[in-house]
């Protein structure tokens, strides 16, 4: 019986050492997928959307060697009654008010303050939708109605095979992925352990393979559309886009602080939602597309796609909120009315009618309640009104 009962313990002992072995080599990963299942929890959210850096794998986006370009202070704005009870609801963080390229109200909250870098969630995909009228204007990307497997070969026998640039830009590529937040197995949520267990986004893009539409025909909102863009930008150039935003548009814009990606495994910036950056440098980026990409003196986006990003070309159904090249339009919208919109109520709204500009953030876990998107455009429009 002493062979037995021995020969049990040895490998009992043994696979304990496995165990530790691979808790031991496997920390980091382990703790950022821990980081991910807790990521939205009451009590850490609001500083976990400050602190991405603590928790992912992340990349610089270098500022450069210039000067902070000046965000001039003017008249102190009396805003609205409404705006007061709506940050308590929505759980705001920072609330910068741009008028006529002047700071007319700047706020934070919940124990946040000016020199966070904070989450942008998807508002980081007009980043590289301005990123993409750069490269086109350069002739690297020679139509948006070349394939997106021209720049991006790995796409071949994937379902975005055929699928055009444009289609992609319009949220229109027909490709099945599900963007349910709340589902543990959705596909969005399948993204993001990727991300945190250092996976290939690459690779998890050119691994879907069904479609619910042909490109191009119908509109909905799926994430990794945004992550092909980047690949067709680094086919295309042959650069990484941290240094491609660096270059064309961080360091022109003469932001106050680098700002960061979160990456994958293989050092690919989380392009379609994981740019970090402080409140007022969002309000800038607002900023140069209220004047139609000039900013600082310089013309950093060319004027004609910051005009054809933002009109509402996707193919939405009739009465839905317009989107165009990564660019949301909301309903009514004047011509020149546009926002960037990421998930748990991180904004940029431009009212190039009324020179108003308007960067949040928060950390609104009700985001997804309904009617709250339509509530945020409202106090949007109405502080917009109210200057």
């Amino acid at each position: 019986m002493r062979k037995p009962l021995k020969f049990s313990m040895w490998l009992f002992l043994t696979v304990l050492l496995i165990i530790a072995a691979m808790v031991f080599f496997k920390r980091e990963e382990i703790r950022r997928l821990m980081t991910v299942n807790s990521l939205f929890e009451a009590d850490r959210i609001v500083r976990n959307f400050s602190n991405m850096d603590a928790a992912f794998l992340t990349v610089p986006v270098d500022r450069g060697t210039g000067p902070v370009s000046p965000l001039p202070r003017g008249p102190e704005a009396a805003l609205p009654p409404e705006v007061e009870s709506w940050i308590a609801r929505r759980s705001v963080t920072s609330l910068v008010i741009l008028k006529d390229g002047q700071i007319v109200s700047e706020r934070y909250f919940l124990g946040t303050g000016p020199e966070d870098r904070r989450i942008s969630w998807s508002v980081a995909k007009s980043f590289l939708s301005a990123l993409l009228g750069t490269v086109l204007a350069e002739g690297a990307v020679a139509s948006l109605d070349d394939p997106v497997e021209k720049y991006a070969p790995l796409l071949i026998g994937s379902a975005y095979e055929g699928a055009t640039i444009r289609n992609v830009l319009n949220m229109a590529s027909g490709v099945v992925f599900d963007e349910d937040y709340m589902d543990y197995d959705s596909d969005i949520n399948r993204m993001g352990r990727e991300l945190a267990l250092g996976g290939s986004m690459d690779g998890f893009a050119a691994a879907l393979k069904e479609r619910f539409a042909e490109p191009g025909t119908v509109w909905q909102y799926v994430s990794i559309d945004t992550h092909v863009i980047g690949m067709v930008i680094r086919g295309a150039t042959g650069r990484s886009i941290p240094d491609l935003m660096s270059e064309r548009i961080i360091a022109p814009l003469g932001v106050e602080q680098s700002p960061y990606y979160l990456t994958d495994g293989e050092g690919v910036a989380f392009v379609l939602g994981g740019l970090n950056m402080r409140t007022r440098d969002y309000a800038r980026f607002g900023q140069m597309y209220l004047d139609e990409g000039r900013f600082n003196g310089r013309q950093i986006v060319p004027a004609d796609w910051v005009r054809a990003s933002t009109l509402p070309t996707a193919p939405t159904r009739p009465g839905e909120i317009g989107y165009g090249y990564q660019w949301w339009v909301p309903r009514g919208a004047p011509e020149g009315e546009f926002m960037a919109r990421g998930i748990y109520g991180q904004y940029i709204y431009v009212n190039r009618p009324r020179g108003v500009v308007i960067a949040t953030n928060a950390a609104d876990r009700g985001f997804r309640e309904p009617g709250v998107d339509e509530e945020n455009i409202e106090i949007f429009r109405l502080i917009a009104e109210s200057l």
